[in-house]
């Protein structure tokens, strides 16, 4: 075999590409992460935070981020800084997280310290 035979590349079966992908909004991902459980084994963690974090996203759905954003200015600020559509998503928060708290800590037992972080990543 010589080296025009070596490097020769067939031609691939050209595809049309997708960009379909890229008109897509923008999803902010985020993650939850139970704090302070004083029973903490592994697979309740994890089962634990897959149903907390379940919970928020069927409440909020893709509004998780901006939601917890809207929730951490209206608690870093007064009232009167905020827009209304942000005051509604930080209470939309509030409800969310209290749904997901409960759904979360289902089956615990014992939680009176124990809470759930979110960040976004």
């Amino acid at each position: 075999m010589n080296n025009t035979e070596l490097f020769e590349v067939e031609p691939a079966i050209d595809a049309p590409l997708n960009f379909d992908i890229l008109l897509q909004p923008h999803r902010v991902a985020f993650i939850a992460k139970l704090l302070d459980y004083p029973h903490a084994t592994a697979d309740v963690v994890r089962v634990s935070e897959q149903r907390f974090t379940r919970e928020l996203e069927r409440q909020l759905g893709e509004d998780v981020v901006p939601a917890l954003r809207a929730y951490q200015n209206a608690y870093e600020s007064s009232g009167a800084d905020l827009t209304k559509d942000e005051l509604a998503l930080a209470q939309r928060w509030a409800k969310a997280y209290d749904a997901a708290r409960t759904a979360g800590f289902r089956d615990l037992g014992d939680t009176d310290e124990a809470f759930f972080e979110v960040r976004p990543v």
